[in-house]
């Protein structure tokens, strides 16, 4: 991307700051108000009254959910180059930091956006149908959220209360589980009504699905993270986004700590894996024979879980690179020349 002027919007829930430098200096600062109607006066006035070019801008942002969609679909709308990071990147990237404010945080976007121009790619929406996907899938991961963190508290007071106070706890919280059950039912079969509505993603969920253990639920979740396979087409980068792939931290002679998974990770993508490898190793097959065969050669179970997380992974990025379904005996066609 070649340009000259750089704006860096740190978004909150009702306005966002800006910091618009060049190359060598900060040249316009404030506040606006996170609202369509304030977002165009905006634009308005950058374009009259300070006479910038917005097409040849850079607009950088970081990921902050729901808050910037107001300001980067107005920003898409006008054709210009909008790019979204996440705030990791760009904390990590500008060296020691110290103290935090919206006004601060606009000019770090702004610096970021101006040194890593060759990295940044520009945010295009999502299709609505995979829009409606990720809400719903989202919704489903807060209800499940929420009946663990009952579930979970009433079985760990039972433990300390007597019987009448735990019968009091459990059946004050009985009907609430039940009322967020099923909506989680509610939710699952909307999600897959949604899938079964369009063409792509029922193409994609019928190739994922095809793969064993794999699930509606985390196609569906796998779909969302992906964006239907366009921005992750690699299975080992997939892998690394959910937290599956091992990384080696040694230094020297001195440093010789053991090859771990990173936490900088999706993790709800991460548990839907983790339970798919539970359901592999659960029924009978090559993956319960290769998790029984590596236990018994002294590896450490979750590694050997680890491994098959990959292995699920890359049978399910293999199947929709060649559009075909996975077969368990499948056979190399060799061409005789």
């Amino acid at each position: 991307m070649e340009t000259k002027l750089f704006m860096g919007c740190d978004v909150a829930q009702d306005s966002f700051s800006f910091c618009l430098r060049s190359s060598k200096e900060i040249v316009l600062e404030g506040m606006v108000d996170n609202n369509t109607k304030a977002i165009q006066s905006w634009l308005s006035s950058l374009k009259r009254t300070h006479k910038l070019d917005l097409s040849a801008m850079i607009f950088c942002l970081e990921h902050t959910g729901v808050y910037g969609m107001i300001l980067m679909r107005t920003l898409h709308l006008r054709s210009m180059i909008v790019c979204v990071e996440g705030a990791a990147n760009i904390k990590l990237s500008l060296g020691l930091q110290r103290g935090k404010n919206d006004r601060v945080d606009a000019q770090r976007i702004a610096e970021y956006a101006m040194r890593y121009t060759d990295r940044l790619k520009q945010w295009t929406p999502k299709r609505e149908a995979l829009v409606k996907l990720q809400l719903l899938v989202g919704m489903r991961c807060r209800l499940i959220k929420a009946r663990n963190v009952l579930t979970s508290h009433t079985e760990e007071a039972g433990k300390f209360l007597g019987k009448q106070e735990y019968m009091i706890l459990k059946k004050g919280t009985q009907e609430s589980l039940r009322a967020i059950q099923a909506e989680i039912g509610k939710a699952d079969e909307r999600i897959e009504d949604l899938i079964k509505s369009d063409e792509n993603l029922k193409r994609l969920s019928t190739l994922v699905t095809s793969v064993d253990n794999i699930g509606m639920v985390t196609c569906a979740s796998i779909l969302v993270r992906t964006n239907e396979f366009l921005d992750i087409k690699e299975a080992k980068k997939f892998a690394c986004t959910a937290g599956l792939a091992p990384f080696e931290h040694t230094s020297g002679k001195s440093v010789r700590g053991k090859t771990r998974v990173s936490h900088r990770a999706h993790k709800d993508l991460k548990t839907l894996l983790h339970m798919c490898a539970i359901g592999a190793i659960s029924r009978k097959g090559e993956l319960q024979d290769f998790y029984h065969r590596k236990v018994g050669q002294g590896k450490n179970k979750m590694v050997v879980l680890n491994a098959i997380r990959n292995k699920l992974v890359h049978r399910i990025f293999a199947v929709v690179r060649d559009g075909v379904m996975y077969q368990k005996n499948y056979q190399y066609n060799l061409v005789m020349s």
